[in-house]
Order: structure tokens, then C-alpha cells, then sequence
């Protein structure tokens, strides 16, 4: 048991480590790089994240370019909300969040990593949000009350974690009675490399800590969850010159016979609105 905690603290410092590094780079050195993780790609490119440009409450400067989807735009926030976003890096989410929500609603950031958290704060400062605010904590034990939001959204994150049972044991805890998540991550269709899995420069920033689809969805429905939704599905490309750094050329050749085994989801759930219907684990 010590061990397995030992493993997944290990994993939880290199990747605080990593995005506070991240944290002090600019969109364009981070969108060169494998999701952040340093310049390892000759081509500038984002091998996940969507586009955000023309969204409102969109802000450049908190825009990292580490983003696998776009779940704001799924989660279906109404006027007057309280929103979550885990992992919140430099704001970006939230501050979309907070363009649908409006003044009267109320966004509430979790990042695990202080550089990020100050960042963020930098970034409401300057555009006069007073109902955003960013508080440091481990997502698999959410600093927020229980039943406080109505919508959860996350980005790119839950891949880097390394208990996500927890993770969404959480989500069902801090959301309200019928609120709902909708969430963009990384999952596995067959089998990755070995080689990908397990180098930490990959996990930190990109896929390795990802888990096959077909396990996530059914941790969110052993989670209570109900309407599980995959609101959008796309086929993840790695670019030669980044696999080359962990694979020789026949096992790339290889490897792109199933060049489907990484995808980006968005993934929308509901916590029931009667929380002690029978089946539901949630009371």
C-alpha cells in the first residue's frame, strides 16, 4: 500500500513540477513543445488542444495552449451559475466560464500547482473579476463545499491523475442536486507503447497517464453519474519527430498501424437530482 502512495506522490510532484515550469513559459514556447513538456518538436503545432479564439471571455494571456477540447462550450452554463474547473492553469476556462455565467454567478478555479494559481489571479486582477477566484488543491480532494456548483468542467486534466475514481467521487460530491459536468480528456483506444507510457516527459505533458476509454466512462458511471454523454470524440496524431525521441522506426511504423489508440474526449455527466434514488451511491 505504502508503495502504490509513494508511486502516486511521485507522480504528483513531477507533475506539479513540470506545470510550474509551464507556468513561467509563454503560449508559443509551450505550443512548440509536447503539451508544454519542453521543445520536443521541430514543427510549432498543438498536438490536442481546440481553437478558443472568437469565444467570449477568451483572454490570450491565459490561454497555455495545454487544453485537449473545448468543454466550456458543451457545458451548458446559464446565467447565474457556479462553476468548478479542476485544473484551471492560468484562468482560460474560467474566464470563458465567467463570460456565460455572468456577474451574478460565481467560477471557482482548482490547480494544484502555485505558479499557476498565482498566474491566474494575476489575470482576474487585471480584467475586474470579482467573482472569479482561484484557490490551490489536489483535485482528488476538492477545496470546495459539497453541493456548491452547478457545473464542473475540467481540460486536459484528469489524465494527469493519478486516482480519477476520486477524482469523480468528488465531482459528484461538490455538485448539486441535477447539476451536471462536461469534461475533455485524454483515453486510449488499444494498446499505446511502453515506451510512451512510461517516459515521464510524455506524461507530464501529453498522454502517458491517460487510461483506455472504455475504464474512464465506466468510472464515472460506478462514480452515481446518470445522461453520460460523449459530447465530442477526436483521433489524437503524434508527430514523427516526437515519437522518434521514444521509438526506433519500425516500432513507429508499427505503432501507426493503430493510429487510432489516442483520442480526445468530451465527456458530459449529471449528478441525479434526487441523490438517494436506488443505485445511487451519492447520499
Amino acid at each position: 500500500m505504502s508503495s502504490t502512495l509513494t508511486h502516486e506522490e511521485s507522480v504528483k510532484e513531477m507533475v506539479r513540477e513540470k506545470y510550474a515550469a509551464i507556468a513561467l513559459q509563454d503560449k508559443e514556447t509551450n505550443a512548440s513543445s509536447c503539451c508544454g513538456a519542453g521543445g520536443c518538436s521541430t514543427e510549432v503545432y498543438t498536438i490536442m488542444s481546440d481553437e478558443y479564439q472568437g469565444m467570449e471571455g477568451y483572454n490570450p494571456e491565459a490561454d497555455l495552449g495545454l487544453g485537449c477540447g473545448l468543454p466550456t462550450q458543451f457545458a451548458h452554463i446559464a446565467q447565474g451559475d457556479t462553476v468548478i474547473d479542476l485544473g484551471s492553469g492560468a484562468g482560460n476556462d474560467c474566464f470563458i466560464a465567467r463570460a456565460e455565467t455572468g456577474e451574478s454567478g460565481k467560477v471557482i478555479g482548482i490547480d494544484f500547482t502555485p505558479a499557476m494559481i498565482e498566474k491566474a489571479r494575476i489575470n482576474a486582477e487585471k480584467m475586474g473579476y470579482n467573482n472569479v477566484e482561484f484557490r490551490q488543491g489536489d483535485i482528488e480532494k476538492i477545496p470546495v463545499s459539497a453541493n456548491t456548483a452547478n457545473v464542473v468542467v475540467s481540460n486536459c486534466v484528469l489524465n494527469l491523475v493519478p486516482n480519477k475514481q476520486a477524482v469523480f467521487s468528488e465531482i459528484m460530491r461538490v455538485l448539486k442536486p441535477g447539476g451536471h459536468f462536461s469534461i475533455s480528456d485524454i483515453v486510449l483506444i488499444g494498446d499505446l507503447p511502453e515506451k510512451i507510457r512510461s517516459a515521464a516527459e510524455m506524461y507530464a505533458g501529453c498522454v502517458a497517464g491517460a487510461i483506455h476509454k472504455e475504464e474512464y466512462l465506466n468510472i464515472i458511471t460506478q462514480a452515481g453519474f446518470s445522461a453520460i454523454t460523449l459530447q465530442k470524440e477526436k483521433i489524437i496524431t503524434i508527430p514523427d519527430d516526437i515519437l522518434r525521441n521514444y521509438l526506433t522506426e519500425d516500432e513507429i511504423t508499427h505503432y501507426k498501424h493503430n493510429p487510432d489508440s489516442i483520442r480526445s474526449i468530451t465527456v458530459y455527466g449529471e449528478k441525479p437530482s434526487s441523490c438517494c434514488e436506488p443505485g445511487n451511491n451519492c447520499c
